[in-house]
Order: structure tokens, then C-alpha cells, then sequence
């Protein structure tokens, strides 16, 4: 692999070549036209203040000509936060906050609604801004069922936006060069590719306790039912309580899914197929605050017999490398990480790949800030998405489809085209879910 160093420039402008090249003209409706031009600034509202906020914010305030005005979060020393954050890279004052996502949406000004929220707020915040216009940068998991992610999907189709997933290791160069090996036969015949999530906590109090002072719990619970607060839901060492609780997530299983079985997916070339067949067992915590599927095993099975393991790294059937990603070929393995890429034979992921490939175009420069950069210009120039809506869906959905075969305990079968179990209802009613009044959803 060459030591040459990175030329951002020149990476970035044979980048916006090959995208351009590859992708499909962009179709606006005419009041984003002025929103598109190369030379206006894009100006985006983040939904939500916590752990993602920071991330996107930093993200989008590194593109010239974009500008994070406003932040929204129902815990107003978070907003505060966000906020002082935001000032000190725009240099000046101005950064708006809110505390209903919907005021903010509605501000004319903005351009682009940056989802950082809660999973069980996904659905309804982005269908919000696809109505009002906005382009969106959704973080993942998609959407918290399969039925709120297709309501999504209409939505943006029906306004004519964009939305970027938010699974940037799609700009991530080892992930890049691991899908690359697999694409380009280096591996040999791919029939197997491994998605590694850690293992879910199983610790906390379940006893409930007060809110923090200041934190509108109620606003937060949402569309979700009403759910006793306990110690470390809105914040704790690490990654916050409420991923791990079922009301508001599905824990590892989307929030770590959602990124490696979209790696995977791209791995196997399976980008825009899903499964046919899916079988599953895991097991949730026999105690503490938590209540996710903190340990599983998953089989994914697409119609050639290819198969996607999903699985966490405690399973005696993990593989036995230290990786996000393994795919298996009849050559050789590659294991991939956001900070390494092994492989077997060792020299498969050292050697220098074709640089002219439109789905691989930022490897030499791939990142998470890279990840907000091809979005933007995706709005700006029409250029190809590393993480477009329909990718990010079924990823998302394959995730959901483990979960639910986990609760059914049996081999599911999977009809796409109608994204429902074939000939099992009781499966099928666990594809959306009910929302506290007055919350709906409404594509």
C-alpha cells in the first residue's frame, strides 16, 4: 500500500468525479433549488443534545459553507451545552435552542434537520422535517420498527429530500478496502460474513427514582409508553441508560447492528437484497436496570444460500478475531474494525486497490467527518451517498428482523417485497408498535 501522503484536495475532487459520474441526476422540488446552490450556506438544526450531538455537530461545522444554527433537547442544561459548543465554532452567538423539535423544524432558515435523538424518536422527527422540506442526516438505527422506517422512507420520497444514514463506517477506509477485497474477488467465493457486536450490560438498579431536575421525562417518553425513570436512563458512564431499554431502544442489537450487518451487507454484495430466512436465540438480563437482548446469535439467509452471522463476541460461535466485520472466502478472510483491517493471507490488506471504483471513492480518505462531507455534497452536486435511505432501511431492518426472531423463537421466513413474515401473523405484529397518545405515525 503506497506511504504517499493524503492529498484532501485531490482526494476529495476525484471523489466529487467519480460521484458525480455514478449517481442519478437530483430531482428538487423548487423551493430547495435555492437550498442545493454550490455557493449558498447550508444551515443545519440538530435534534437532540446528547451523545451524538457533539459528533454532528463537529461534523458539519468542519465543511465550508455549512452552519449549525440551532439544537433542540428536552433537557435544557443539554441544549445549554450544545449551544456553547456551537457558538465557539461559529465564533459568534447565534445559535438558536428549542425544546420542541417541531418549533425548530419549522424555521424556514434551515436547511438540514441533523436526527441525534433517542431511537424511539427516529420515525417522527424525520418525518416532521421530510414535511417541511428539510434534508436530513438520520442517526442510526433507521428507525426503531420496520413499519416507522418504511413510514420514513415514504416521507422523504414524497418531498422529494435526501437522507443520509447515519452508519459512517460506509466512509470508513478499512471497512472501505474489506468490502473492496471481497467486490473484487481477492477473497474468492464470499458466502459468509460475520457482524460482531459486544455484549449488552446487565447491571443498574431497577428501582425507579426522580428524574434529573430540569429534564421534561414526559416529553422524552413520547410516542413510548409510560415508563418508571431509573438511575443512569438519561445519563451514565458510558453509553446513557435508555439504549438498553426497550421502550425507547433494542439495545446492541440496533445501536451496534445497525453498523456492522451494514457493513456485512456490503461485504456480501447485498446491499439492496434482504434475507429470505432468518433464525435467532439470545437472551435478555435476569436482573438490573436493563431489559434489551444483551447476548444473541443470529442466522441470516439470503435466497443463493449466502448467509449473514450476526452475533455477539461472548458466543461460542464468534470466529475468533478480534473484528466489527469477518468475511469468509474461499481464498481468504479479511476482518475489519474503525481502526484496522487484518486479513489471511497478511499482504491482502496491505495491497494498493483500484482507486476508480464510484462505491469506493473516498479510500484514501475515509472518516466520520468524511461521512457529513459526502452528504453535503450530495445535496450540493448530486454526487453519490456512501449511506443512502434505502441501504440504511434494510440494514436497519435485518436488525429488527433478528430481535423478532429472537421473541418468536422459531425459524422465520421473510417475504421483502411486502416487508412481512410469510404465513406468521404473530411474527408480523411485532413490525410496528403502538404510540402514547397524542403521538402518530403519519408518513
Amino acid at each position: 500500500m503506497s506511504t504517499k501522503p493524503i492529498d484532501f484536495v485531490q482526494s476529495r475532487r476525484r471523489f466529487l468525479q467519480a460521484g458525480a459520474a455514478a449517481a442519478f441526476p437530483l430531482i428538487l422540488p423548487s423551493r430547495l433549488l435555492g437550498a442545493a446552490s454550490p455557493s449558498r450556506t447550508l444551515n443545519v438544526a440538530i435534534a437532540g443534545g446528547g451523545t451524538r450531538c457533539n459528533a454532528h455537530t463537529h461534523g458539519f461545522s468542519s465543511i465550508p459553507g455549512v452552519r449549525v444554527v440551532a439544537v433542540c433537547d428536552v433537557w435544557p442544561k443539554r441544549a445549554a451545552a450544545a449551544k456553547q459548543t456551537i457558538d465557539k465554532l461559529n465564533n459568534d452567538n447565534s445559535c438558536k435552542t428549542y425544546h420542541d423539535y417541531r418549533e425548530m423544524i419549522s424555521d424556514p432558515s434551515v436547511d438540514i434537520v441533523s436526527i441525534a435523538a433517542p431511537d424511539h424518536w427516529h420515525a417522527l422527527i424525520a418525518i416532521e422535517a421530510a414535511n417541511h422540506g428539510k434534508h436530513i442526516y438520520l442517526e442510526k438505527p433507521f428507525a426503531y420498527s420496520v413499519r416507522e422506517g418504511r413510514a420514513v422512507v415514504d416521507a422523504v420520497r414524497r418531498n422529494g429530500v435526501m437522507l443520509q444514514n447515519g452508519t459512517q463506517q460506509r466512509s470508513i477506509s478499512h471497512f472501505q478496502r474489506a468490502a473492496m477485497l471481497a467486490k473484487l474477488g481477492y477473497l474468492g467465493e464470499v458466502d459468509t460474513v460475520y457482524a460482531i457486536s459486544p455484549p449488552g450490560p446487565t447491571d443498574g438498579s431497577p428501582a425507579p427514582v426522580a428524574p434529573p431536575a430540569g429534564l421534561d421525562y414526559n416529553f422524552f417518553t413520547g410516542p413510548a409508553p409510560v415508563t418508571p425513570y431509573v438511575d443512569g436512563l438519561a445519563e451514565r458512564q458510558g453509553t446513557p441508560g435508555w439504549y438498553f431499554l426497550s421502550p425507547f431502544s433494542s439495545g446492541w442489537i440496533t445501536a451496534w447492528g445497525s453498523h456492522h450487518v451494514d457493513s456485512a451487507q456490503w461485504a456480501l454484495g447485498k446491499d439492496r437484497e434482504a434475507p429470505v430466512a432468518v433464525e435467532a436465540r439470545g437472551s435478555r438480563p435476569t436482573g438490573g436496570a436493563w431489559d434489551t437482548v444483551c447476548e444473541w446469535y443470529s442466522e441470516l439467509t439470503y435466497a443463493d444460500g449466502k448467509k449473514l452471522i450476526f452475533l455477539t463476541s461472548d458466543r461460542p460461535e464468534n470466529p475468533g478475531v478480534s473484528g466489527n466485520i469477518m468475511i469468509l472466502g474461499s481464498k481468504g478472510w479479511a476482518s475489519a474494525t474503525r481502526g484496522s483491517l487484518t486479513s489471511n493471507p497478511p499482504n491482502l490488506a496491505r495491497i494498493t486497490l483500484p482507486g476508480d471504483d464510484p462505491e469506493f471513492a473516498q479510500i484514501r480518505a475515509g472518516g466520520e467527518a468524511m461521512h457529513y462531507l459526502n452528504f453535503v455534497d450530495a445535496i450540493r452536486y448530486g454526487t453519490r451517498q456512501n449511506a443512502p435511505m434505502e441501504i440504511g432501511q434494510l440494514s436497519t431492518n435485518l436488525c429488527h428482523l433478528t430481535q423478532i426472531a429472537i421473541e418468536a423463537q422459531r425459524p422465520l421466513r421473510w417475504d421483502n417485497s411486502k416487508e412481512s413474515f410469510i404465513n406468521d401473523s404473530q411474527a408480523n405484529c411485532l413490525l410496528g408498535r403502538s404510540m402514547r397518545s397524542p403521538w402518530k405515525l403519519h408518513a
